[in-house]
């Protein structure tokens, strides 16, 4: 992970590591920010390669004391390098996780040469999902769902898993994110 002329820079390489064939990073504000509601706006370009996962993400700050899917997720913006430039924003509940999320999906182009902005739209009443303010997904958030506390942020791009097969000849790639702002 590097800052470079302002922008965050996760990289992820192929490289043998602690027994891993790849290395990379999850940055998160657990602990340090954490917010309830309101408008998040992330400009970001994701990388390119079949196998990467990028996403930036959101979990409930009451993960330690209730769990997982009971603390609820937020998914932002999750991509697929092979399933290139088709968006996620997807939320996860104790009704509704893993493949049985509640999500949408977009298709813009250039998403891993091109810097685009990813945004989430938070209420009591509603979470919205948007790509360059062109909204996709809507969902009626309620008192009874576990949208409803303090969540803090994830920054990672995995490797495999949902992310698919890796390409053979993946070296490296790099996930940029210009800024994060979250307006109340």
């Amino acid at each position: 992970v590097v800052v470079q002329n302002g922008v965050l820079k996760i990289k992820t390489i192929k490289e043998n590591y602690g027994g891993s064939e790849y290395t990379s990073a999850r940055l998160k504000s657990q602990g340090k920010f954490s917010f309830k509601y309101g408008r998040v706006d992330i400009r970001a370009k994701l990388p390119a390669g079949g196998g990467t996962w990028p996403a930036l993400w959101m979990l409930g700050e009451n993960i330690t004391s209730v769990g997982w899917p009971a603390c609820g997720e937020i998914d932002i913006m999750e991509h697929l390098g092979n399933e290139l430039n088709k968006i996620h924003g997807s939320l996860h509940s104790p009704t509704n996780y893993g493949g049985n999320s509640n999500s949408g999906i977009t298709t813009i182009s250039n998403a891993t040469t091109e810097f685009h902005i990813y945004s989430v739209d938070w209420s009591e009443t509603y979470i919205r999902f948007y790509v360059d303010n062109v909204a996709f997904f809507t969902y009626a958030n309620s008192s009874g769902t576990p949208f409803n506390t303090n969540f803090f942020f994830i920054l990672n791009n995995a490797m495999g898993g949902w992310g698919g097969t890796v390409d053979p000849n993946f070296t490296s790639s790099t996930f940029e994110i210009d800024y994060i702002r979250v307006y109340q």
